[in-house]
């Protein structure tokens, strides 16, 4: 049973060309092969031998194309040749003929080379038949008549195939051009929206680290200035502040322009990293933080996703909620990881928001498969809560 679709793979691959040659076998040369066991004498091996001479030689030009005694452009003389011998033994050559014939436009470099190379061969297979015959002989007989007949039809037919062709090749030719050229716009538009994709992931590390960095940076030296005559010590932590946050907005550059390892995040456990961050966050604003950070494992772009949330998070807290309590859980279920930020500022209507950090964020955690909701109203504070999933290990 294995075999049979196989074989029937192989049947239906078969080309034109192949399914010819088995035609011009079964019905050209095997006839005179048959036919020839009948005759007597000598005769009966040149009528077998030549149908099997002609048969080898075409072998020999598609076996061994290159030989140097018979190249596949002079197999149509030779068969020309073969043709009016097979003719001369015995009667029946308008059949090998009329089998034979497209065998001249195959090769043929155009259809009047073939058009020649068929009327030789009708003419061969003409004088062959009628040789035998003597000085006087009877040219209408019903081999010359067929032989005749064969070549007429043979050149509309040949020369409307010969033009199919050439049409099909012309529109290949078309169809390939479009091809190339819908490839090559395609290539264009995927360098286009690569590197679009990249501005925008560039654009987000940016908001999410440095512009970040460069805000506190900002606030704490305004807090610095202003309190530096009153309240030396903390502006002394305000300025050491600052200048931790511009070395860490340092790291982040040399990770953006590639001289640094990716992510720019210390390796450790997520709780870990968050908790630096609010312990920073605590130091430069002063807000309550209220914390539940569990020793979760999570790998790496989950780690980074979660640590830009809180960033982004804690950086609107600092900058539009007047805040006094922050709170911030990170749990993991058997659906993936969840952190929650929540605070009792001022609220804001969700769908009036506008902004780069909450559309990035969402744009983040999407990339991740995870989702990102923010719920808000004016007066009551905000939650934000990022998922996302994991492989279910606990």
């Amino acid at each position: 049973m294995s075999e049979r679709p196989q074989f029937i793979d192989r049947f239906r691959a078969w080309t034109p060309h192949r399914w010819y040659i088995l035609f011009w076998v079964l019905l050209g040369l095997a006839p005179m092969v048959v036919a020839g066991k009948d005759d007597p004498g000598a005769s009966r091996y040149w009528s077998m031998g030549l149908p099997v001479v002609l048969g080898l030689c075409y072998l020999i030009t598609r076996v061994f194309p290159g030989n140097p005694v018979l190249r596949p452009n002079a197999f149509p003389g030779v068969l020309i040749v073969g043709l009016g011998a097979m003719a001369y033994t015995r009667d029946g050559g308008a059949t090998a003929y009329a089998a034979s014939l497209p065998h001249f436009w195959f090769p043929a470099r155009d259809p009047g080379s073939a058009i020649v190379f068929g009327g030789l061969a009708a003419a061969a297979t003409v004088l062959g038949g009628v040789a035998p015959q003597g000085w006087s002989p009877d040219l209408l007989t019903g081999n010359t008549l067929a032989t005749v007949i064969a070549y007429a039809v043979s050149v509309p037919i040949g020369l409307s195939v010969h033009r199919f062709v050439e049409q099909s090749g012309e529109r290949e030719r078309v169809l390939g051009s479009e091809l190339a050229s819908a490839q090559q716009r395609l290539a264009e538009a995927n360098q286009r929206r690569g590197a679009a994709e990249e501005r925008e992931r560039l654009a987000r590390e940016i908001h999410d680290t440095l512009a970040q960095g460069f805000a506190s940076i900002i606030v704490l030296a305004e807090a610095a200035r202003s309190g530096i005559a009153t309240d030396p010590a903390t502006s002394g932590r305000q300025l050491l502040s600052i200048e931790h946050t511009a070395r860490e907005n340092l790291a982040e550059a040399r990770v953006l322009v590639g001289s640094a390892p990716q992510s720019g995040v210390v390796p450790g456990s997520v709780a870990r990293t968050l908790r630096r961050t609010l312990d920073r966050f605590v130091e430069d604003t002063g807000i309550t933080v209220e914390a539940e950070l569990p020793d979760v494992e999570c790998d790496q772009q989950t780690r980074i996703a979660l640590l830009r949330c809180t960033q982004e998070s804690l950086a609107n807290v600092r900058k539009h909620a007047s805040a006094g309590t922050v709170g911030v859980v990170l749990a993991r279920y058997t659906h993936g990881v969840e952190l929650e930020i929540t605070d009792d500022g001022r609220g804001f209507v969700v769908d009036e928001a506008r902004g780069f950090g909450l559309d990035g964020m969402r744009r983040r955690l999407a990339e991740l498969g995870g989702e990102f909701t923010v719920t808000s109203s004016v007066g009551d504070g905000t939650r934000i809560l990022a998922m996302i999933p994991t492989d279910g290990q606990e």
